[in-house]
């Protein structure tokens, strides 16, 4: 007597099994190798220093002996409001390995956190430390009672 089962299973081996294990295992171990790949040909739209100026905030909201850091385009920028010279805007950039600058009020100078390099906060310029070039400088524009900095024309 033969009984007539349908069935709806697969039929899943164990051979099988391991080939779809395999396949998995393999996508996720390459995908890190070729993801940085695909990435550098498809950059995010993110400009490296954006041709528009950018709206740091009101007159007068960055106290004297203060700082502001904000998004610049694909990196940030720090703007200081200087007891001698008013506001002054860097890129917040280390020249040495690109780690994001600070603004230290008490010892009066921009300080990069990674390997003790200092800059002047009146023109950007190296104090000490490993850096080898100056900070980039922004411009500082007034527009409406507004504070915009802006790319250095020609830079």
């Amino acid at each position: 007597m033969m009984v007539n089962q349908t069935s709806t299973e697969t039929n899943l081996t164990r051979r099988k099994f391991l080939r779809v294990i395999k396949g998995i295992l393999l996508a996720s171990g390459v995908t890190p190798i070729f993801g940085p790949i695909v990435a550098f040909f498809w950059p995010s739209d993110l400009e490296t220093m954006p041709s528009d100026p950018v709206l740091i905030g009101d007159e007068g909201s960055i106290p004297v002996g203060g700082s502001v850091t904000v998004r610049f385009g694909r990196y940030p920028a720090i703007v200081i409001n200087t007891s001698s010279k008013g506001l002054v805007a860097y890129s917040a950039v280390c020249t040495h390995f690109a780690c994001i600058v600070n603004w230290n009020q008490e010892s009066g100078m921009i300080e990069c956190p990674c390997h003790a390099g200092f800059y002047d906060p009146l023109d950007g310029s190296v104090i000490s430390g490993p850096t080898p070039a100056p900070l980039e400088k922004l411009d500082v524009l007034f527009e409406d009672n507004k504070i915009l900095i802006l790319a250095v024309q020609g830079s």
